[in-house]
């Protein structure tokens, strides 16, 4: 009987998933399109979610997603940007900011090469042709969940249009998408959870 316990606990034990960071490029628009279109231009259909800051102000998540189209690299697959923006929210009682945000993301297609150096890439951050001031630093996978940490904190300004924008950065998926929630973290520890996009 004790030899079949020791036998039967391996099956016991959890599953450990190690969390695995994703490469992370910088790209240019519009040149990052042509990976999802040989004409280098791409339609795209986005979705906002109201951020209410813990200091007052209201910044949103933009969700962004397209499909490659035949002929691409990406062709059938799916593209998936974000975009966090504060410009207009001002803290009424101090500055607040986003420090990362996480969201349940699913396989993300590793394949294709967005940086130009015939290397494949998983995430790739628009910094020039496209709007936005801030960068990633890194992106964690952990499971189905992706962690997004900011290159600095992105913050609400003083006055209107004196918040920051983070770049759109995105990845590519098989699947196209349904509804979820992201969660937004403050430095201070405050969260918020806003609608958006995902991977079936």
């Amino acid at each position: 009987m004790r030899t079949l316990l020791l036998a039967l606990f391996p099956a016991f034990v959890p599953l450990v998933v190690a969390a695995t960071p994703l490469k992370v490029v910088n790209v240019s628009a519009p040149a990052i399109n042509c990976v999802f279109n040989p004409s280098c231009t791409i339609s795209v259909n986005d979705t906002t979610a109201n951020i209410a800051m813990s200091t007052g102000g209201t910044g949103f998540l933009q969700s962004r997603t397209f499909k490659g189209v035949a002929g691409s690299p990406a062709a059938g697959m799916f593209g998936y940007e974000y975009r966090i923006d504060l410009r207009k929210a001002v803290g009424a009682v101090a500055i607040s900011c986003i420090d990362w945000m996480t969201i349940s993301f699913g396989p993300v297609v590793g394949s294709l090469n967005y940086g130009g150096d015939a290397k494949p890439d998983q995430v790739f951050v628009v910094t020039s042709g496209g709007m936005g001031t801030i960068g990633l630093a890194s992106a964690i996978q952990n499971g189905s969940s992706i962690k997004f940490k900011f290159a600095s904190p992105l913050c609400e300004g003083d006055a209107p249009g004196r918040g920051d924008s983070s770049f759109f950065w995105g990845l590519t998926a098989k699947t196209q998408h349904q509804f979820v929630t992201a969660t937004l973290h403050e430095p201070g520890g405050a969260t918020h959870v806003v609608k958006a996009r995902s991977p079936m």
